[in-house]
């Protein structure tokens, strides 16, 4: 019964949010809310209690709002300063190749800014950026949102490691376990559990993305640029897993971001790993399906 109430929360939000597509400021409250009500009516306890553990996530949720409002300033700043136009030049110059670019942004870039930052900020500098290119908005969200899954484990300088984990460390120590050592065993084990994922999501994910969106609708297309995947997989692979095995939680994702970043845009720009024969493009862009551009809001 416990077990039921306390993932009722839970459910109530996924069922408002995902089922009937209530904004999150309609369904979170009545989600919070709900919580309250166990947390008086099942649990018994304290209202002041309540009300204190109901500030404290205030002030969570505030840390990771003003994360993410800096990540959106940045972007407006360089939206409105004309740095999205230097960045478009800048890409072109390193490939006019849609496939390239859609690793070099939102695999690597948003692995870096992950690492950096975390709390949804990739998703919300990388996105624009490849819409800025002349991604259609839906293969754009997709892209950095499916990317944006073995940086994670290690986003923010080990966050979710590091203070994820906090309340499983007295059952570590209770075995005899200390906090460093229970951190880097975790990462470790994470790390080698994402190597596999680290090479193949990329090859997956261009495939899907030509077989998707591409004008010719063939997975074979993505993997034409399989050494520039593959390149950016072992860049970014090698350092993320060698960190975490040997010196902890906090920084494989950001060196191996930074590094697979650099070593994408150099490969590159040299030709010797990019893919052959003429850039891949989505097309025109009139071309596009209204669904690539917007999504029904189901009203």
């Amino acid at each position: 019964m416990a077990a039921l109430v306390a993932l009722a929360p839970i459910a109530l939000a996924l069922v408002l949010m995902v089922g009937l597509r209530w904004p999150a400021t309609r369904a979170m409250p009545l989600s919070w809310l709900a919580t309250v009500a166990g947390a008086l009516l099942l649990w018994k306890l304290p209202p002041l209690y309540v009300a204190a553990l109901t500030l404290h996530g205030f002030i969570t949720a505030a840390s990771v709002l003003v994360i993410v409002f800096g990540a959106l300033v940045i972007l407006y700043t360089l939206e409105q300063g004309g740095a999205l136009e230097t960045i478009q030049w800048g890409m072109k110059r390193v490939s006019a190749d849609s496939r390239v670019q859609a690793i070099i942004i939102g695999c690597m870039f948003a692995a870096f800014i992950e690492a950096a930052a975390g709390f949804g900020t990739p998703a919300a500098l990388a996105a624009p950026l490849l819409v800025s290119l002349r991604f259609p908005p839906l293969a754009a969200a997709t892209l950095c949102l499916v990317f944006n899954s073995f940086p994670v484990t290690f986003g923010s300088v080990g966050t979710p490691v590091l203070l994820g984990l906090e309340y499983a460390r007295p059952v570590a120590e209770a075995a005899g376990i200390g906090a460093t050592a229970f951190n880097h065993g975790v990462g470790r084990w994470a790390a080698l559990l994402h190597a596999p994922m680290i090479v193949l999501l990329p090859l997956l994910m261009l495939a899907l993305l030509t077989r998707g969106f591409g004008e010719r609708r063939r997975f074979g297309e993505g993997l034409g640029a399989w050494r520039i995947a593959l390149l950016g997989s072992l860049c970014f692979g090698v350092p993320y897993v060698a960190l975490a095995l040997l010196a902890g939680p906090e920084f494989p994702s950001l060196v191996g971001g930074l590094l697979g970043l650099g070593g994408v845009i150099i490969g590159a720009r040299s030709g010797l790993v990019a893919p052959r024969g003429e850039p891949w493009t989505f097309g025109a862009s009139s071309s596009w399906p209204e669904d690539w551009i917007a999504i029904d809001d189901g009203g």
